[in-house]
């Protein structure tokens, strides 16, 4: 688990521990944005393990152009890193330009691999069953970790 220094202290009661590993990101990304729209605080874990289905060149074609659209210093701007490409998704289900929706924004926390606050809780991750790979009917698929590296991005740990 990467500890990045932005990392604020969580009190693990609060939280709601969502596992991303082998979910579709639409199909979680949905369920996660109604859900901290409702005014739950939600921290998903292993975002680098959650797929994005679709033949990878296409999908990395896709995500080439709109990391290259717009100015570099006016934006948009376009993460690479699996956990802030997860938030990115789900901002883009909320109501952003709204107060709700900033709000909502707040309370959701995206995590590349396990936090250590969750490994010392014991808590039992969640997994979303509407989310999971295994209702897909073919095999293809990307992991956002392999996008984030096909975009540029180094995982840490060589993971």
């Amino acid at each position: 688990m990467v500890e990045y220094a932005h990392s604020k202290p969580v009190d693990p009661e609060e939280w709601t521990v969502i596992d991303a590993e082998n979910a579709v990101l639409g199909r979680l990304a949905s369920v996660v944005a109604k859900r901290i729209l409702k005014g739950e605080r939600i921290a998903v874990i292993n975002t680098e393990k959650a797929i994005i289905t679709g033949k990878k060149n296409t999908i990395k074609e896709e995500w080439l152009q709109k990391i290259q659209r717009g100015d570099p210093k006016k934006g948009p701007f376009y993460p690479r890193r699996p956990d802030l490409i997860f938030r990115r998704v789900v901002r883009g289900m909320l109501p952003w330009k709204t107060k709700r929706g900033r709000e909502a924004f707040k309370r959701l926390r995206a995590y590349i691999g396990t936090p250590r606050w969750v490994e010392e809780a014991n808590i039992e991750p969640e997994r979303v069953a509407e989310a999971d790979m295994s209702r897909l009917g073919h095999l293809w698929y990307v992991t956002l970790g392999e996008l984030s590296e096909e975009l540029g991005y180094q995982m840490p740990g060589g993971q």
